[in-house]
């Protein structure tokens, strides 16, 4: 028997809709992280973009355990003594929280080139509206599927 290696043609990608209304971050990111990678499907090839396209809508209702709320993101500017930082919380409230999603999302899939261009897959908003409608996506119930992805603020 050979092993089974996924061509172009293969390739199924599906949209996946993902309301984030009350769970937890990191256990969303790593379902997000598994279906744009394609892991979920038994025709997974680890060097093929065989992921779904994946929207997450109310990102700035997310929940965050513990004193994560208050855990500063660092970033640098590129210039000397030039190190920031923001809370999750300033994040949240501020002007684009979805990036808060997006960072999750990112740190979970490995580095690379082909990470990178998964991540194109991924789209995230802070409302309850998004531009999809046209592609008809399947609504896929992360609070359902177990009890600890959610959480009452």
């Amino acid at each position: 028997m050979k092993t089974f290696t996924a061509t172009p043609s293969d390739i199924d990608k599906k949209w996946i809709l993902i309301d984030a209304e009350g769970v937890v971050l990191g256990r969303l990111a790593s379902i997000v992280a598994m279906r744009l990678r394609g892991k979920h499907k038994p025709s997974f090839t680890p060097h093929m973009d065989m992921g779904d396209n994946v929207i997450i809508i109310n990102a700035d209702k997310i929940q965050l355990t513990g004193n994560k709320r208050e855990k500063p993101n660092y970033w640098h500017t590129g210039h000397p003594g030039g190190i920031k930082s923001r809370t999750n919380a300033e994040i949240l409230e501020g002007k684009h929280p979805e990036r808060v999603v997006i960072q999750a999302v990112k740190r979970m899939l490995p580095g690379g080139v082909l990470s990178r261009q998964q991540m194109t897959n991924l789209r995230v908003y802070a409302s309850a509206d998004h531009p999809h409608e046209a592609q008809s996506p399947e609504v896929l119930d992360v609070k359902a599927m177990n009890k600890k992805n959610t959480r009452s603020a």
